[in-house]
């Protein structure tokens, strides 16, 4: 008699167990991204950022649009222009105080003189 009562009770267990385990949800598999390059990432990125005009923009435009100018730079770029006239090309940026090569080359998809 013990021992059928003991079977009963390993049986439930084990029962309650598989029960339990085909309840549970199935783990699924994690999906991950393939990794952007950095020419990936740079030519995504101009491709969502418009040109911006040299001839036209305001300092405000061009702090918010070019990577490294922030508002001194970009006022200073419209002071050069107003001194200067219209630039003839995007190069000519860097005869603006504070602009250098670096900058530009990271700008220069972002530019227009048109």
């Amino acid at each position: 008699m013990l021992n059928a009562r003991f079977s009963s009770l390993v049986f439930a267990l084990l029962a309650g167990v598989s029960v339990a385990v085909s309840a549970a949800p199935a783990p699924t598999a994690e999906v991950t991204k393939p990794a952007m390059t950095t020419e990936t990432a740079q030519v995504t990125q101009a491709a969502v950022v418009a040109k911006v005009n040299l001839n036209t923009a305001d300092a405000a435009m061009l702090s918010q649009s070019l990577l490294g100018i922030g508002e001194v730079k970009a006022q200073a770029i419209v002071a050069y222009r107003e001194a200067s006239g219209p630039f003839a090309s995007v190069d000519e940026l860097l005869e603006v105080k504070g602009i250098g090569a670096a900058t530009l080359e990271k700008n220069r998809d972002r530019l227009s003189i048109n």
